[in-house]
């Protein structure tokens, strides 16, 4: 069973970055599914961890349950489906807070999909532009093919959520889930990828908080 996490950091229910991350997981799990093998399928909201990563970055590091769970599921992921809205020519805040919340090391040789949403095709380079750098700071293995889409992709004429119709949208998720499935499925027999990679969820649970480290310094 290889397993998928999906990062979405879409700030509304429904959200078209949820579309799209789902769009992309069921493209490679079906491409998986094609090869006789099975796929599981886990999503992390990341606005239901909004104010666990706040804590975290203004609390001396002390992380909740439910954000260590997330890290350490992506840690232990077999891939990533990565996908963010745009925010001023970026991703998001809270996409960069999960992202600088893993250990350097945590998706290395990872085999990562990513994928972006914005109102107008105008940010349609944002993935190259910014996302790409980030993940391959990591040292993770980006598939060719990204997946960004603009409001008119998730028109009723070409979105309808059916994978087999020939709108560009569905086209290009069709052939980077297909990527994607090809550098799991790779992965798995070559074994590039570790299960037992850092995620940095817990560290600083019993350390001592910057607050009091810093509780007699007056610079």
């Amino acid at each position: 069973m290889h397993k998928i996490v999906v990062i979405s950091s879409g700030l509304s229910t429904p959200s078209t970055t949820r579309q799209l991350a789902d769009m992309l997981s069921n493209a490679t799990s079906t491409a998986i599914s094609a090869r006789g093998e099975n796929a599981e399928i886990h999503v992390i909201e990341l606005r239901t961890l909004a104010r666990d990563l706040a804590d975290l970055f203004t609390a001396g590091g002390i992380a909740s349950a439910a954000l260590d769970d997330a890290r350490n599921r992506t840690a232990a992921a077999d891939a990533i489906i990565a996908v963010t809205p745009v925010f001023k020519a970026s991703y998001n805040g809270l996409f960069k807070m999960f992202i600088d919340s893993l250990d350097d090391d945590a998706l290395r040789n990872v085999p990562i999909l990513l994928g972006a949403t914005a109102g107008t095709a105008r940010h349609s380079l944002v993935i190259d532009h910014t996302l790409r750098p980030l993940f391959s700071h990591f040292g993770a293995r980006i598939a060719p093919t990204d997946v960004f889409s603009a409001t008119d992709d998730f028109g009723e004429s070409t979105f309808t959520g059916d994978l087999h119709q020939s709108a560009p949208l569905a086209e290009r998720a069709q052939r980077a889930g297909r990527e994607l499935a090809e550098m799991i499925l790779t992965t798995h027999v070559d074994g590039l990828a570790s299960t037992d990679r850092p995620s940095g969820a817990g560290l600083n649970t019993s350390g001592v908080s910057f607050t009091d480290l810093l509780a007699d310094h007056s610079g």
